[in-house]
């Protein structure tokens, strides 16, 4: 495994995105624990995609029109559902001192379905895996799921590092009525910017 694959892994996972912003908002809303979630079920949500673009499922995505469409809009309508959520009055994501616990599970789901509903996702591990392996690599399968396997355990410790910069900040966030409220509607402006992105992604 070359060093470049690390590196530009590395600057890809950092690059904002759902799963950051949904990482994000878990840790200040909700805390350490509920952010390493928040980035389990996003980091899981990558597994369909990689196992795709091993498969070569991806391809129908970049030929079918219809699908990508169906895929794209799936995802745009669950990033508008979580942005009223974050926006609502009481929603899971509401920051304050008593906010109403949410179940671990349902974290989790969240966080996978945003990453899986992202079609853009398997067209882009369909054209960057295949880059890092090894034109005479003996088994190219092989070789792209040691680099899906790192690319994801990368973006867990990444993400779960953006939780702990959340949740260390939540205290001084609960303690100001003003910054929460601006902070709901900036996560909840964000993913209606990313679903407004996505329904203009072309294939």
């Amino acid at each position: 495994m070359s060093a470049e694959y690390l590196l530009t892994s590395i600057v890809v996972i950092l690059l904002p995105g759902t799963g950051v912003i949904y990482t994000l908002a878990y840790g200040l809303s909700k805390g350490w624990q509920a952010s390493v979630l928040a980035a389990f079920g996003c980091t899981l949500g990558i597994l369909p995609h990689i196992a795709a673009s091993i498969a070569g499922l991806a391809a129908l995505l970049h030929t079918s029109a219809l699908a990508f469409q169906i895929v794209k809009y799936l995802g745009v309508a669950y990033l508008l559902y979580m942005a009223w959520g974050i926006l609502r009055e009481g929603g899971s994501l509401e920051v304050s001192e008593r906010s109403a616990s949410v179940s671990g599970i349902k974290v989790i789901v969240n966080g996978f379905l945003l990453n899986i509903l992202n079609p853009k996702l398997s067209l882009f591990f369909l054209a960057f895996l295949p880059q890092f392996v090894p034109a005479a690599a003996p088994n190219a399968t092989a070789s792209m799921l040691v680099l899906a396997a790192t690319f994801m355990a990368l973006t867990f410790i990444v993400f779960v590092g953006y939780g702990a910069f959340a949740s260390a900040t939540r205290r001084y966030v609960i303690s100001k009525p003003r910054v929460m409220l601006w902070l709901r509607r900036g996560f909840a402006g964000a993913f209606g910017l990313l679903g407004l992105r996505l329904a203009l992604a072309e294939r």
